[in-house]
């Protein structure tokens, strides 16, 4: 996954694009540009993006239809659409663009900053997200550390009460695989004569 947010720009028109661009200039975000709602849909096969923001009327694939399409698919239906539109248009366009699953729609001509301050927020949760996904897979990394460290000492103990060395030996590898992983040469001799160093010693030893 990429380190910075991305934004998906979707206009059939490049001057559109352009501008478009130019108003995102300055923001934490990487701007993606494609000139149809097919190459919008291939591209979301590709990258995650933060916002997506979609030209309303394209010919053959219109922006509804894409938005349909993209909220149909389990990678993409959570990613935030913008609609824009000429301001000319059927008011009801509006209604019909949250009926597709957008979060917004600016008709065109719009304040560039008013923008700016949308996709910002986008960016900020898209952000947070990442944040709250990674210390969600260092939760469960952890969890798993402390259950294998749980179960290697149930069979330390186990091997423990036995009292003869060979079954010390295998109890002290498996307390020391739990905590470092295996020895790199797969042999106990190391492992063993850290026994002495743990303060262990084995029932013959101590005769």
């Amino acid at each position: 996954m990429s380190d910075i947010a991305k934004a998906l720009l979707v206009d059939d028109r490049r001057d559109n694009l352009l501008a478009l661009e130019a108003m995102l200039q300055g923001l934490p975000v990487q701007p993606v540009a494609v000139e149809s709602g097919e190459a919008a849909l291939k591209q979301l096969l590709i990258d995650d993006f933060a916002v997506i923001l979609l030209d309303a009327h394209m010919p053959d694939m219109d922006g509804f239809e894409t938005a349909s399409h993209i909220k149909r698919r389990e990678r993409t239906r959570h990613i935030p659409i913008i609609f824009l539109t000429a301001a000319d248009r059927d008011a009801h366009l509006a209604l019909r663009g949250y009926g597709v699953g957008a979060v917004d729609y600016l008709t065109k001509p719009f304040d560039p900053w008013v923008l700016r301050a949308k996709v910002t927020v986008f960016i900020d949760l898209w952000n947070k997200n990442r944040q709250l996904a990674a210390q969600s897979d260092l939760l469960r990394e952890r969890e798993e550390q402390c259950r294998k460290l749980t179960e290697a000492i149930e069979e330390a103990t186990e091997l423990l009460r036995s009292g003869s060395p060979q079954e010390v030996a295998r109890a002290i590898e498996t307390l020391e695989q739990a905590r470092w992983g295996p020895p790199p040469d797969g042999h106990l001799g190391a492992v063993t004569s850290s026994a002495g160093c743990c303060g262990w010693s084995t029932p013959n030893a101590a005769r």
